[in-house]
């Protein structure tokens, strides 16, 4: 199984079919993807054949996850499938500059010197393929520990400024 391969069946097997929550700010969902970034495929030519998201196939799906987030962030340069796949899990939870954002933050904490500008560009990967070899766990312990600061301020943003502020 390539990384890609093995990124999306952790990432579908997370996030399951369609979902209609009134007050969800993504609105209507299908295997995670939002019904703006399924219109955006469908004006892009990135899937055709389907007009409403309920519809929406789990090939159609790897379609848009693979060009819309993968390949967009060059994901398939990163040298460990795991940190790939946070990475790419993140990007379609939060979207490609955030998940980009929370990598440079990550790596900034693990004392690299990295523009924090949510721009997955040569540096930003080469950090983090340094880091795939040097210690991926303490990489993605730092992923982990960002996503969680960023989540826990989306549910509740008195939370992390009681942090904050002590």
């Amino acid at each position: 199984m390539d990384a890609f391969d093995y990124a999306f069946n952790k990432t579908l097997g997370l996030e399951g079919g369609y979902a209609d929550v009134p007050g969800d700010r993504g609105g209507r969902t299908n295997y995670g993807i939002t019904e703006k970034t399924f219109h955006t495929a469908l004006e892009r030519g990135i899937i055709s054949g389907v007009f409403d998201i309920r519809d929406l196939t789990t090939a159609q799906a790897k379609t848009i996850y693979q060009t819309q987030y993968w390949f967009t962030l060059d994901l398939q340069t990163v040298k460990d499938i795991s940190i790939a796949a946070e990475i790419f899990d993140t990007a379609v939870n939060s979207g490609t500059r955030k998940a980009v954002l929370i990598a440079q933050l990550a790596l900034d904490y693990l004392g690299e010197t990295i523009k924090i500008d949510g721009y997955m560009g040569q540096i930003t990967l080469g950090f983090s393929n340094k880091w795939c070899q040097k210690d991926p766990r303490a990489l993605m312990v730092a992923l982990n520990g960002i996503q969680f600061i960023h989540f826990c301020a989306i549910v509740d943003t008195g939370l992390i400024d009681g942090i904050v502020n002590g």
